[in-house]
């Protein structure tokens, strides 16, 4: 650029040196020096216009022949032109490749844009949603309706998928994740988990019907061997009868957790919500612990820190009384003697709390994640210790997924165990 330059500033001053010489000896110096300006000019104007025919009419892959500033100009808006060629064959090689890959996926993907109009879509989700070429640029509503769909996509809380009924296949059931990119545009991935839905739909049809088979039988035995507990005085036979009826109702209370599982799976989440007041719940769970706690001399202790009018909570009140009682019956069972409990309940600006503590063994790190797990334990030799089934922690999760709360356990080893349920305050 700067030989471009050198050379522009030679030809000027060669147009000055000549036409100063002619002005000079014609006496009209000022005339001659305006009109090398005016040729200087015109050829300014001249390059202009050839510049302007080369990118209009893009007849020749070559640009015009100049000289000096003119010349490299050229070239260089060549060289970019050639760059940018280049860049163009590759980004559309790029995006041949895609969608190659994403005609080839079996999941379906779409693409929105900020306004959450469709922009790109594969031939899966063509499949899947029954679009065409017209629909482009038309709201993604307009195709999924489903009024669980809208709040989702409305809401914007893209943490978990949702899972959905298909709108053109009633056999299908497809699984919906969106996720952010860009300036607020969408990608949709639509996944066909009918057959895990279907097994899962097994499984839980599977565990209640036999949950629900098994426990006619069992309260016969139950009730068998409890007779003959009564009326035998055998010796030999006490201990063995013992044994039979302790496990046979282990038995009815595993049949009992399965079948709550089972009812909490399968009903839809706000089955007969109404307002509970909390704090005369967790009276009554407390007395009820308090018969077992008695027994280990534990000392049970409720605190609610509310200074305002009694917290009423939209629920199910026999759902919530389930998991709020295993929560306690659990840290009473894992207690030593004499052992201490704390059942408090407070809230602040958005969330309620009620944690149930304890200063029993507590619990390792690594366990902790997969206390929710049904049947888990941290140590299979207290099962038969403590006779609980292994599902009270999986009711609890459960119960407060079915009221937008979460569970928190934190623990330390020695030193005793936090179970914490948190609750969104009820909008008023």
């Amino acid at each position: 650029m700067l030989k471009g330059f050198s050379t522009e500033l030679q030809r000027i001053l060669v147009i000055l040196v000549v036409c100063s010489v002619i002005g000079f000896f014609s006496d009209h110096y000022a005339l001659w020096m305006l009109f090398g300006c005016a040729i200087y000019i015109l050829w300014m104007l001249w390059q202009m216009r050839r510049l302007n025919q080369w990118l209009v009419r893009q007849e020749s892959e070559h640009p015009p022949e100049a000289s000096g500033i003119w010349g490299q100009i050229f070239d260089n808006i060549y060289q970019l032109q050639r760059d940018q060629r280049l860049e163009k064959e590759n980004l559309q090689a790029v995006i041949k490749r895609i969608q190659e890959i994403s005609s080839a996926l079996k999941d379906g993907l779409v693409i929105l844009d900020a306004r959450g109009h469709l922009d790109f879509w594969n031939p899966a989700a063509h499949r899947m949603l029954a679009l065409s070429t017209k629909d482009q640029g038309q709201s993604v509503i307009n195709f999924i309706r489903h009024p669980k769909f809208v709040t989702y996509f409305e809401e914007g809380n893209y943490e978990e998928p949702l899972e959905l009924p298909s709108s053109r296949f009633a056999s299908k059931q497809l699984q919906f994740q969106i996720t952010l990119f860009g300036k607020n545009e969408r990608l949709i991935v639509i996944r066909d988990v009918t057959q895990l839905h279907n097994l899962e739909k097994m499984r839980q049809d599977f565990i209640a019907n036999v949950s629900h088979e098994l426990r006619t039988p069992l309260t016969v035995i139950n009730g068998y061997v409890e007779t003959l507990v009564d009326n035998n005085t055998t010796p030999t036979w006490i201990k063995p009868l013992q044994q039979m009826l302790q496990q046979s109702k282990r038995m009815s209370l595993l049949i009992n957790d399965l079948l709550v599982l089972s009812k909490l799976e399968t009903t839809e989440a706000g089955h007969n919500h109404k307002p509970i007041n909390i704090e005369q719940l967790l009276a009554i769970v407390k007395s009820e612990a308090e018969v077992l706690s008695k027994e280990k001399e534990q000392q049970l202790t409720l605190i609610c820190n509310n200074t305002t009018k009694p917290l009423q909570l939209p629920g199910n009140e026999k759902e919530l009384h389930s998991a709020f009682s295993n929560l306690v019956i659990n840290a009473v069972k894992y207690t030593p003697n004499e052992g201490r409990i704390s059942l408090l309940l407070w809230q602040d600006q958005k969330h309620f709390y009620f944690s149930v503590s304890d200063n029993g063994p507590g619990i390792e790190a690594q366990h902790i994640p997969r206390l929710t797990e049904r049947f888990y334990r941290v140590d299979a030799s207290r099962n038969s210790s403590t006779g609980g089934t292994g599902l009270g922690l999986a009711i609890v999760k459960h119960v407060l997924m079915r009221h937008d709360a979460e569970l928190q356990i934190t623990s330390e080893p020695g030193r005793g165990s936090t179970f914490t349920c948190i609750f969104p305050l009820p909008q008023k």
